[in-house]
């Protein structure tokens, strides 16, 4: 069965302009994200980021949409969500200063170790893909159809500690920007591993809806139970899907589409942001399920098909080769363009060997998932659902301060230096964005609940190999 098959069809919101295929869609990426290392023999490679962006470039797709280079995010940007205690450890922390007396108590404290690693370059990578989801949240502000920074995705990280490679929430930041001018915006999660940062943030909220599909049991981050689903005003606007081991594409969309579409129906959002986490693909190097590409795709591609603003943004995937291939074609199926598969050659071609293609085959491994149990999650998520009865309305008020983007910097010729840090960003190819009605409403407020569920232990620390994003 071609996973495209399931459920398709009914669920597009009518389309804008005459060609339901065009979006206008922008890009954002950092030359030098792939310059930062983790460390030896850790499995988070911001390697990869440069990987996709090859293939990006040599199958054409930059010249179909406006690209930007982030301009990194500033310490105030970051404690929108992050404590101020915290932001300012990760810009103070080095390799050759992390042994200091007066760092181990914080280390310790902000969970910076062995699986959250002191690196060179630490607090500007942070920065920078912070800085591009950010700077991706307000183009949609400013009328774009679909963002995407496939660096982004970090969606462990909590208000003041680190977690699962995640140091920065760019996701969050990025929401608290789009709640500037939408009423309410949704959060989807594919990666193997439950987006438990991101749910946290706005578990008390109804003006973001978290929806996330992960690996439950005993694997990282031990949270995620059909049970959690909100608290106080929140309630029900956190829905968490439950899968086992080895799902394949036909199981998935079993649940994607009907969850989503009825999300989409019931919580009416202004702006989507979708986590593509590659460790879900088959054959990941730390994810244990077994989808192809084009089934992970299906899920870009669904939600693509609401003609809603799209954030698109990366997450985890430790099987580099495979990590460039989903995220080129998903840029493709944002851009409404299907790649061939003969792979172009470009500087990384040999790490596609023998095949040289774009598409990987699933595995034979065991699908643990149950027909049964994936109708009784289905109906659970789906009578959860129906207890909202409405989508929230919101009170307008004054808004957070605005967020601009800057005249074209006529200085900076050269699109592979670095900008100025005081400015506010830059851009390989900067036109005009169309200018879109602001919704003056308040600013969201993030507030915890003082007892949680006993099945929702916000952080665990667990070892190395189960740790990811």
């Amino acid at each position: 069965m071609d996973p495209s098959s399931a459920g398709a069809g009914g669920n597009s919101l009518a389309s804008v302009g005459p060609d339901a295929q065009k979006r206008r869609v922008c890009y954002f990426y950092d030359p030098e994200v792939g310059n930062y290392y983790y460390g030896r023999g850790h499995p988070m490679k911001p390697h990869r980021v440069r990987m996709t962006h090859s293939l990006l470039v040599h199958y054409g797709l930059l010249d179909r949409m406006q690209v930007f280079r982030p301009q990194p995010a500033r310490d105030v940007d970051l404690c929108r969500f992050h404590a101020d205690d915290y932001i300012a450890f990760l810009r103070t922390i080095t390799p050759e200063t992390q042994h200091a007396h007066q760092h181990v108590r914080k280390l310790k404290r902000f969970n910076v170790g062995e699986d959250c690693p002191v690196f060179d370059g630490l607090y500007s990578y942070c920065q920078s893909y912070a800085g591009a989801s950010v700077g991706a949240a307000m183009t949609l502000n400013l009328g774009h159809d679909i963002a995407i920074n496939w660096s982004g995705g970090l969606h462990h990280a909590k208000k003041d500690e680190a977690s699962g490679f995640c140091y920065v929430n760019d996701i969050v930041l990025a929401i608290l920007e789009l709640l500037k001018y939408h009423k309410r915006v949704l959060y989807v999660d594919i990666d193997v591993h439950h987006g438990d940062g991101v749910e946290e943030a706005f578990y008390t909220t109804d003006r973001v809806m978290t929806v996330s599909f992960h690996k439950f049991g005993d694997y990282f981050p031990g949270t995620g139970d059909i049970r959690d689903i909100g608290y106080s005003k929140g309630k029900y606007y956190s829905l968490n899907v439950p899968l086992d081991s080895g799902i394949d594409d036909v199981s998935y969309q079993f649940l994607f589409k009907p969850i989503m579409s009825k999300v989409m129906e019931v919580f009416r959002p202004d702006a989507v942001v979708l986590q593509c986490g590659a460790d879900s693909l088959s054959g990941d190097r730390l994810g244990c399920f077994n989808l192809s590409i084009k089934g992970h795709a299906e899920c870009v591609k669904f939600m693509r098909s609401f003609n809603v603003p799209l954030l698109l943004l990366g997450g985890g995937g430790y099987t580099l080769r495979n990590v460039a291939r989903c995220w080129c074609y998903e840029t493709g199926v944002a851009l409404g363009q299907e790649l061939p598969d003969d792979m172009p050659v470009h500087e990384y071609y040999e790490y596609f060997g023998p095949n040289y293609s774009l598409q990987i085959e699933p595995s034979n491994m065991e699908n643990k998932n149950k027909h049964r149990q994936l109708q009784d999650i289905k109906c659970k998520i789906l009578d959860n659902l129906s207890k909202l009865q409405h989508a929230p309305s919101v009170q307008f008020q004054e808004r957070a301060p605005e967020t601009k983007l800057p005249e074209p910097d006529e200085d900076q010729e050269d699109p592979d230096e670095r900008h100025d840090p005081d400015s506010d960003i830059e851009l390989y190819d900067h036109k005009p964005l169309k200018d879109s009605t602001s919704f003056e409403h308040s600013s969201i407020d993030l507030k915890f609940p003082d007892t949680l569920s006993p099945s929702c232990p916000w952080s665990r620390a667990l070892s190395h190999a189960d740790m990811a994003i």
